[in-house]
């Protein structure tokens, strides 16, 4: 008796790791190859149908065409018939038969009494017009059918026919043909279909095995593009920029965490060292009402701080933009221009609205925020610019959006540290001496940045110059 041998586990293992077996079925399982083989299975259908119709409509025609053959065959004998010479007939009747065998085209003239006067078959009987026959059923070769045509001339039964033969070829040949197109279109079409369900597969695989290393940390990862602008590639691009937009953001989280742990490290140990001398001071009995206001100050500062963090992260979120409404970018630097500058005269310096366009200046966005915007780079200005510096507000309209700057004659900053301002806490070595917390120029980033605002810092030689440009309201 034979046994059977158990397939252990490591066969199995073997069986179900198979990388050329898990692409296969991991092909016959993707939606491109679904869609292909429906597609194709649709162009198969389709194309049979047209098949059966053609093959029907050129059969009806070949059968007509026989029709009329032997209507015509039939007419054209018949009129050799002449009252007053029916020898004549009988002669033209026995020529036909003579010259065509009675396996292509039949010929009968029989009289009244049923006599056989000519003809190549021998005698039948049929009835007037057209009817089918079986070329074995009046002594002809074959078993192919006949189509006759039947009538009297003149009291004589007269029957001609031609054979199926030649309108049966045509048609097995039209048959075959249609069989052979039909094997070729669905060859083409499945293999066709599955090379472009692989090709497909294979960039919706390379989309998923770049996500899966964004998702195990690799955040420089990105999906390769075709270059052909097709749907996929687009979505592909769009999911790129995502991944920039990640990437960014979690740098950013990375460097804010970072620069958290140095910058509030200081005012920490600042509140703390205030609160160690109030509990001393006032174990020995002194006064630690000044020491309190201290510590209430620098506790004041870091609240600040956090709550300007969550404004820029409340911002970069976007939830602002539920509150877009059109707004007039002139007025609001107006505004700003006139509010700070008795603060500016007050330090020694001049601020002025040097441009302003004739026309409004709409743009979508948040009021109090652009508001806030180039409070923050004015501020920004006055703080960091000697006294006798010159502080500009220039607006102006180009190509369907505003070029809006602000503009100082001062030490200007570092061509090397101006993309660094712009991260959260970064302060210059310069500027540690002032008040501030280093997120001013990262809360004006993340509002031009919603804005869809371009925003660039260039030198003034002396100097600095920020410029934004606004895409106009639509």
């Amino acid at each position: 008796m034979l046994q059977r041998k158990a397939i252990g586990p490591n066969r199995v293992r073997r069986f179900s790791d198979n990388p050329m077996l898990k692409r296969k079925w991991r092909l016959l399982r993707s939606t491109p190859f679904r869609l292909a083989l429906a597609f194709g299975l649709l162009f198969i259908l389709a194309f049979l149908v047209a098949d059966i119709i053609t093959y029907q409509l050129l059969k009806r025609d070949l059968a007509q065409a026989l029709d009329d053959s032997v209507r015509d065959t039939y007419s054209v004998v018949a009129s050799t018939y002449s009252s007053d010479d029916a020898e004549d007939f009988v002669a033209a009747v026995a020529t036909y038969a003579r010259l065509n065998s009675p396996e292509d085209s039949i010929f009968l003239l029989v009289n009244e009494k049923g006599e056989r006067l000519a003809g190549n078959v021998s005698l039948f009987a049929a009835k007037d017009g057209l009817s089918t026959i079986n070329a074995a059923d009046i002594g002809v070769k074959g078993d192919d059918r006949i189509r006759i045509q039947a009538g009297t001339v003149s009291g004589n039964r007269l029957i001609v026919g031609e054979s199926y033969s030649d309108t049966d070829d045509l048609e097995r040949i039209a048959f075959m043909s249609f069989v052979w197109a039909s094997g070729v279109i669905v060859i083409l079409t499945c293999g066709g279909g599955a090379f472009f369900a692989a090709r497909a597969q294979r960039r919706l695989d390379g989309i998923e095995r770049a996500m899966s290393d964004v998702s195990a940390g690799n955040l420089a990862r990105r999906i390769p593009l075709e270059g052909n602008g097709d749907d996929i590639d687009v979505v592909a691009a769009q999911m790129n920029e995502a991944l920039d937009r990640l990437s960014a953001l979690v740098e950013g989280m990375r460097q804010v965490s970072t620069d958290i742990a140095h910058d509030l490290k200081t005012p920490l140990n600042r509140l703390r060292m205030t609160i160690d001398q109030a509990m001393q001071q006032s174990g020995r009995g002194g006064d630690i009402q000044a020491l309190l206001l201290d510590a209430r100050e620098e506790s004041d500062r870091i609240s600040a701080t956090f709550e300007a963090l969550l404004r820029i992260s409340q911002i970069e979120t976007g939830a602002r933009k539920a509150r877009f409404l059109p707004v007039d970018l002139a007025d609001i630097m107006s505004s700003v221009a006139e509010i700070y500058g008795s603060v500016a005269e007050d330090n020694g310096q001049s601020l002025a609205f040097a441009a302003r366009p004739a026309s409004p200046c709409m743009v979508n966005g948040d009021r109090e925020l652009l508001t806030q915007l180039f409070v923050n780079l004015v501020e920004n200005a006055i703080t960091h610019c000697p006294p006798k510096t010159s502080i500009t507000l220039g607006l102006e309209a180009d190509d369907g959006s505003f070029s809006a700057t602000v503009a100082d004659d001062g030490p200007g900053i570092p061509e090397e540290e101006r993309e660094l301002v712009f991260r959260r806490l970064y302060r210059l070595d310069k500027s540690r001496t002032t008040p501030g917390s280093g997120l001013g120029l990262s809360l004006v980033k993340a509002i031009a940045d919603l804005h869809g605002a371009e925003i660039t810092l260039d030198d003034r030689h002396p100097g600095l110059g920020v410029s934004m440009r606004f895409p106009a309201q639509q």
